[in-house]
């Protein structure tokens, strides 16, 4: 049997869901059932009809949350990368919707003594389904929406003592994944390696394998 229902859980919009129910009935055995008396068994047959069917409506129902537990993962130095792009692209009037950090493609690092340090970040961001009106969005509460295509993030900036220097100015790339070619991505590289090598630090892509 399946059936639609209306649901909403905190923080999330209502939202219609269809369920398939099939017969809780049979899912108890007649050994369980020899276990309790008679006037008990409706009872339990019941409670195992409601328990499966609020682990499919919630399991239906929540966010994913595999990019903020990858965001929660990275280091903070390659955070601060990250957040760069977000404040840039979130506050741009053509996107609609937030977007969110999905997950790391290459990770480098290059350090020139000194506590400073020259990174490299590229990364996918992922459009959700909470709009631009929506107050303090939390990556938690936001779905990640899949008929949008990818962004595509690279990053590169000097820190000293883990703080991203304005000078020389840091470096961000976004693009849609569908757009980006072969030789965006080299000049991207290019650029990020002049960085560091113009400062005297060894060059960043050449240090690549903290993925």
């Amino acid at each position: 049997m399946a059936i639609t229902m209306q649901v909403e859980l905190k923080g999330l919009k209502k939202m219609w869901v269809r369920v398939n129910i099939y017969p809780c009935v049979d899912r108890i055995s007649a050994r369980q059932n020899r276990s309790f008396s008679p006037a008990v068994q409706p009872a339990l047959r019941e409670m195992s009809c409601q328990l499966l069917f609020l682990l499919l409506t919630i399991g239906a129902c929540l966010p994913p949350a595999e990019g903020q537990a990858a965001y929660d993962e990275l280091p903070d130095l390659y955070k601060k990368g990250v957040d760069l792009a977000l404040k840039q692209l979130n506050s741009h009037s053509g996107i609609q919707h937030y977007l969110f950090f999905l997950k790391s493609l290459t990770k480098s690092e290059a350090q020139s003594g000194f506590g400073v340090n020259y990174i490299y970040h590229n990364f996918y961001l992922k459009p959700t389904k909470c709009s631009k009106d929506t107050v303090d969005p939390d990556p938690k509460k936001c779905p990640f929406r899949n008929d949008r295509p990818l962004i595509d993030c690279a990053v590169c900036y000097k820190t000293y003592s883990g703080i991203v220097e304005n000078e020389p100015t840091p470096f961000v790339n976004c693009v849609h994944k569908p757009a980006l070619t072969e030789d965006m991505t080299a000049k991207r590289v290019e650029h990020c390696n002049n960085m560091a090598y113009s400062s005297g630090a060894v060059t960043l892509l050449g240090s690549i394998g903290k993925n």
